[in-house]
């Protein structure tokens, strides 16, 4: 992925060095470059303070300086830093200081005296890459609060689901991949003529309770094969002769990996009621 130039020009720079001379020819050099958004310092203990204000996208440091030297200086902004990167390149006309700049934190650095090529060169490259960083961190940070957001949405929904399906029906109720019930909410067990929840209910059970076989076989076929089903009639005859009906309506449940994990659904009586006897 490439930066817009405009967007790399428009980065925020700091200058921290305490010769005023090397204070100016770096002004001028990012300033012939293009670069519009920079900034310097002569006084070392006001670097935290400025990055905390303004948080530069690159600090330009001087190792050998008064009062607190790069190092320190570094040390701490790594004590402030929000995060682990540490946006600074060293200069330094000490070759030594280089692998101990870089050690404490520093993304690279850029020799005295300066060759200007090399100083737009390695200020370019430096800031394309702390960029691209930025992106890359509000881009995970965006990636999550997108996530969190629809999990919950998900959740809301399936709460609101629930709702709707309790208020609208006799019963609702959920199953594993086994066959076993998970959520019940109404008179499923009694309904179902199921004693309890020891064995899973699995089409390999006798039916029970005078439950119309040509029908249990029918959904049991549906469930095998992962279907939903809508208004399913189901019915049985009790032990005093009497018929009961009912309509259940239900849909399979698969994890993220596409795993089947049970079923859900809900369930009404539809027995015809008495007519309420004349007087």
């Amino acid at each position: 992925m490439k930066l817009p130039e405009q967007e790399i020009l428009a980065a925020r720079i700091l200058i921290v060095d305490d010769q005023d001379a090397n204070v100016r020819l770096l002004q001028r050099l990012l300033g012939d470059a293009g670069y519009t958004s920079v900034t310097a310092t002569m006084d070392p203990t006001q670097v935290c303070a400025l990055h905390r204000s303004n948080d530069y996208d690159l600090i330009l440091l001087d190792l050998q300086m008064p009062a607190m030297d790069g190092f320190q200086v570094m040390a701490a902004l790594q004590v402030q830093a929000a995060d682990s990167y540490l946006p600074v390149i060293v200069l330094t006309a000490q070759p030594a200081h280089k692998l101990r700049a870089l050690q404490a934190g520093a993304k690279d650095f850029v020799s005295k005296p300066f060759d200007l090529v090399e100083v737009k060169t390695r200020i370019h490259n430096m800031l394309e890459v702390r960029l691209l960083y930025r992106r890359l961190e509000a881009s995970n940070l965006l990636l999550e609060q997108t996530v969190e957001a629809r999990t919950q949405e998900l959740r809301d929904s399936e709460a609101r689901y629930r709702s709707l399906a309790e208020l609208a029906s006799d019963w609702y109720w959920e199953q594993d991949e086994t066959g076993r019930f998970t959520t019940i909410s109404g008179p499923v067990m009694a309904m179902l003529g199921i004693p309890d929840q020891v064995a899973p209910v699995t089409a390999t059970q006798p039916p029970t309770g005078g439950w119309n076989e040509t029908e249990r076989t029918a959904i049991r076929v549906k469930i095998a094969a992962r279907q939903p089903f809508l208004d399913f009639p189901f019915s049985r005859v009790n032990a005093d002769g009497s018929q009961q009906q009912y309509r259940v309506s239900g849909e399979p449940r698969f994890s993220r990996a596409c795993r089947f994990i049970g079923y859900r659904g809900i369930g009404v009586e539809t027995t015809p009621r008495p007519a309420a006897a004349v007087g």
